[in-house]
């Protein structure tokens, strides 16, 4: 079923803000501060953003793939194998700056953003991703732009949650 076109704007408007809620959740910190973590064994603020910026990019292949080869098969499952832990070590996200993270975050969200106006069929194009029961599950690319905006906030909050835990 469509989307209704109100909802659609509301979707895209919080996708498109991910890079300014990035940029400003990390404002005014030092890079030793970007290092904090709210334990030894969760993510730094670096990481963070380093993943944040990884997941979006990840996934608009998705995008791209469902505008040419719309109904098929969507896997990540190269990704999925191992850990999260896992790639924030093999991607050193620890040891990167986040300045190219972040220049690379937005201007994939604006090129995603100005893909969507001028395919806007594109939206309702899905792919099929497996599930770990051997299915598929239909996802449209208006989904995953929901989903990627939702997990910038939910990863936003974290970097806030760090900064207010360490007083910064």
């Amino acid at each position: 079923m469509p989307m209704e076109n109100e909802k659609i704007v509301e979707i895209l408007a919080g996708y498109a803000d991910g890079p300014r809620w990035v940029r400003g959740a990390i404002e005014g910190l030092s890079e030793e501060q970007l290092d904090l973590k709210l334990a030894d064994d969760s993510w730094s603020i670096r990481q963070l953003v380093h993943h944040i910026t990884d997941c979006d990019y990840l996934w608009k292949e998705f995008l791209l793939r469902a505008a040419g080869e719309p109904e098929r098969e969507f896997s990540l499952e190269w990704y999925w194998y191992l850990p999260q832990d896992d790639w924030v070590k093999r991607w050193s996200y620890a040891e990167r700056e986040v300045a190219t993270s972040l220049e690379l975050f937005g201007a994939n969200r604006q090129h995603t953003l100005e893909l969507l106006k001028q395919v806007p069929a594109l939206w309702e194009k899905c792919l099929l991703i497996p599930t770990r029961q051997g299915g598929q599950e239909r996802v449209s690319v208006g989904e995953v732009v929901e989903m990627q905006a939702g997990h910038v906030l939910g990863h936003v909050a974290d970097i806030r949650k760090i900064r207010e835990a360490k007083g910064v």
